[in-house]
């Protein structure tokens, strides 16, 4: 029976040549879309969890009120971890881990022989991190590889670029940056082929060999310093719960003083790190975490172009009912049940899902690298070491045979077989009425999504274009890594002054567009730490706000040996309580015990520009003179030039000259300011692409619909057309009914897409508002897609001879 239904299914297949292309080719892109999402979500949620014993294993999260200026911070200070394993039996060990990127050492200039080149994401870490952390070791022994200072730990590709074939355990390499030169002893070669990490570096160094490692060892801060990123692993079985309602005792005990000393409220929170990867929020990361909600959206998308691709079908195979009325009929009759015909009618659409996924499979290892390019990631599709992607696969199937053949299986097996075999079948109005729901249902999809196109679109077009308060454009930034350059940087920085196209040129510790890690509490006379406000700050020369474009609205700009002085922003005067008038000259104090009371005087005052991203409002800022500053390691040059790339030759010229033992090196502005909307720019090219299948989908769908419309109401068209009617009035006719359709579709659609993207809208403190233009252009959309479509099929309709239609009356 099996072999028969089969036989059937095949024959009425290759019979039915268009039905059939039309639902293999959207079940095949169907589900190529959904399988890569599917993969795609499963790769971002499998981060850390291949860590041996990974639900032990938590990080030290700091939630900080610096009276009402709430913080979150995924790291907290030096002590805390050590002195969590010494008090707390619970804690098996412990690591703590500092990124040198986030704390002014972005690059390391490393050498080995003859060999040398820059290198990024070195991590410092303590003895215990490789007691906690699972990695696989390619060379070397796992066993306390950072156990002695200036041991180091490299990743294989890096360890590869260094030293090719040979065995690196044991070998001596040369690490100069910013804390100065050091020669490192390389204990192991690890790789990351056990899974995914949030935890990525290229270079782990043993936390005791001096610079930030030394700092951190020896910091006794509880409340401030809150750089390091500290792990612990509790032993099995812990009550986590209970352990974490011991923590605020804990921080009270070592340092509650502290505290009330700086007015500041500060709780420690265990993150497990299973969920580090899918937690934002947190104002420093070690590398950038996904919005679940972001995942969410795309598992609906992926459902909802699977089920646009199920709908085709069930749309299809009810509107050519009548071809196979007979066959139910005649079938009925020989004595076939309606559980037969119903097996039979699923059979044919399982068959179909098996056919669509089997395409669908070479269809996305073609397209895996253009989609990876997408979303940024390197999934990759293991048929034969995954075992869950058979299962993936097989539910596919399943599902959507489920899903697109059960009504159409229960509609057809219905039919009653003396009315059908009599030839006096008719199409259910029910069916009719389900059929154009679906539309609907399908269009509404399509319309959400094109809107959500445009409204990201319109918000990253914001963004680009919105003044920051500082001139992003034509502005060149040259960092300095290692103490030998940063000693050059006068010498390069005079020079640059002399070329033409120059207009100025600025040193800082920081510029627009990073993360601004330093900040501390300061008053006005007659204040203390505890009326203190927090405020962000960065170090530079007196060029800094020439060079950037920054407005001075009081007081005056900085000077040369304008030691003690500092610009403030809008907030931070309205924070102290201050005034233009009031504010200039007036001294701002702050102490952090034992030291002794420090102050700096107010030059000036600044208006308010976004340093960081429009994600954030504008914080407390302040800018001081402090050129001669040891991590003073960027030039910001503001450039004035039609020819770029003359400029450049004449900068790349005296580099060369200035510092000829790095290699030349630079970036513009505006890329860094829009590095830090890549989330969103992954996200809009992710709706864009998978939109845009929907619509696809949807439309095959559509024109399958309108071929058969058209089929059904040939005499009509050929009466019309001999009773004189025009071939646009029939298109007119025959494009009208499912015209109404998708407006249907655009009224309910709209209250859905606003809600949607107003909840989108939010992350962003600064944001576009949601105008009616974007609902009415994405109905325009969708309406022209639709009629365009349906035209077609219409056109073609209406073009045919009316004999040819009329030739059997």
């Amino acid at each position: 029976m099996i072999k028969n239904y089969i036989k059937t299914a095949l024959r009425f297949l290759l019979k039915n040549k268009t039905f059939s292309f039309i639902n293999i080719i959207g079940l095949a892109a169907g589900t190529l879309c959904c399988l890569y999402i599917l993969l795609y979500v499963q790769d971002q949620y499998s981060y850390d969890r291949h860590f041996k014993d990974a639900g032990n294993i938590y990080r030290i999260t700091s939630n900080m009120n610096f009276r009402g200026d709430k913080r979150k911070g995924a790291a907290t200070s030096p002590p805390t971890a050590p002195t969590m394993k010494a008090d707390f039996n619970e804690v098996l060990q412990y690591a703590r881990v500092v990124n040198s990127g986030l704390v002014g050492t972005k690059q390391h200039l490393v050498r080995y022989k003859e060999k040398s080149f820059y290198e990024t994401d070195a991590l410092f870490a303590d003895p215990g991190f490789f007691d906690i952390f699972t990695y696989h070791f390619v060379n070397g022994d796992s066993r306390n590889p950072l156990k002695d200072p200036y041991n180091i730990v490299l990743l294989k590709p890096m360890a590869d670029k260094l030293f090719g074939t040979e065995n690196p355990v044991g070998k001596m390499i040369s690490i100069d940056n910013a804390y100065g030169k050091h020669d490192f002893k390389v204990t192991a070669v690890i790789d990351e082929s056990l899974g995914k990490s949030h935890l990525h570096g290229n270079m782990f160094i043993a936390m005791n060999s001096g610079g930030i490692g030394a700092y951190v060892n020896t910091d006794q801060t509880w409340s401030g310093n809150n750089f390091v990123f500290s792990y612990i692993k509790l032993r099995p079985n812990t009550n986590v719960t209970a352990f974490q309602n011991k923590l605020p005792a804990f921080l009270n005990k070592y340092g509650a003083q502290e505290l009330k000393n700086l007015g500041m409220q500060k709780e420690l929170i265990l993150q497990p790190v299973t969920k580090i990867h899918t937690t934002p929020g947190f104002e420093i990361e070690l590398s950038p975490a996904v919005n679940p909600s972001f995942l969410y959206i795309l598992i609906l998308i992926a459902v909802l172009i699977q089920v646009i691709a199920c709908i085709n079908f069930m749309n299809l195979s009810t509107a050519r009912a009548s071809k196979r009325a007979k066959e139910v009929g005649v079938r009925k009759v020989i004595g076939a049940s309606q559980s037969n015909l119903i097996t039979q009618f699923l059979g044919e659409s399982f068959l179909l899902s098996f056919i669509g996924v089997a395409l669908a499979l070479p269809l996305l290892i073609l397209a895996m690298p253009y989609l990876n390019q997408i979303t940024h990631t390197d999934i990759q599709l293991c048929l034969f070491s995954n075992y869950r992607i058979w299962v993936l696969l097989s539910a596919l199937i399943v599902i959507t045979g489920l899903v697109a053949g059960s009504y159409p299986a229960f509609y057809l097996s219905a039919f009653k077989s003396i009315k059908v075999i009599k030839g006096n079948f008719t199409s259910h109005v029910s069916a009719a009425g389900i059929r154009r729901s679906l539309v609907v249902f399908q269009f509404v999809l399509s319309i959400v999504l094109i809107t959500g196109i445009i409204v990201i679109y319109s918000q990253l077009n914001f963004i680009k274009n919105k003044d920051l308060g500082f001139d992003k454009n034509q502005k060149l930034v040259f960092s300095f890594y290692t103490g030998e350059t940063q000693g050059k940087m006068a010498n390069f920085a005079n020079d640059l002054r002399q070329l033409a196209d120059i207009k100025a040129v600025t040193k800082s510790d920081n510029y627009p567009g990073q993360l601004v890690l330093q900040d501390h509490g300061v008053y006005p006379p007659g204040g203390n730490m505890t009326t203190a406000v927090d405020a962000d700050n960065m170090a530079s020369d007196e060029h800094f706000l020439k060079t950037t474009g920054i407005k001075l609205i009081a007081g005056r700009d900085f000077t040369q040996n304008d030691s003690g002085k500092v610009i403030i922003n809008e907030t931070l005067l309205k924070k102290l309580g201050l005034t233009l008038k009031t504010a200039i000259g007036t001294r701002l104090y702050t102490q952090y015990l034992p030291n002794p009371v420090t102050y700096v005087e107010i030059a000036g005052v600044m208006k308010d520009f976004n340093y960081n991203s429009l994600h954030n409002a504008i914080r407390p800022f302040m800018l001081a003179y402090n050129p001669n500053r040891g991590d003073l390691s960027n030039l910001i040059v503001a450039a004035n030039s039609s020819n770029y790339k003359t400029l450049l030759s004449q900068i790349e010229a005296l580099w060369h000259k200035d510092v000829p033992s790095a290699p030349f090196e630079y970036s513009f502005l505006d890329e860094e300011v829009n590095k830090q909307y890549t989330a969103e720019i992954t996200l809009s090219q992710i709706i864009n692409t998978f939109t845009l299948m929907a619509i696809l989908i949807s439309c095959l769908g559509l024109f399958g619909l309108a071929a058969f419309s058209a089929e059904q109401r040939n005499k009509e068209i050929g009466i019309r057309k001999v009773l004189g009617a025009s071939v646009t009035g029939l298109v007119r006719l025959l494009s009208i009914d499912f015209l109404k359709l998708v407006l249907i579709a655009m009224i309910i659609a709209t209250p859905i897409a606003w809600w949607g993207m107003d909840k989108w809208l939010q992350a962003f403190a600064y944001r576009i508002p949601i105008s009616w233009w974007m609902f009415g252009l994405a109905g325009l959309i969708a309406v022209c897609i639709a009629m365009f479509t349906v035209s077609f099929q219409a056109i073609k309709a209406a073009l045919v001879n009316p004999v040819k239609s009329l030739k059997s009356e």
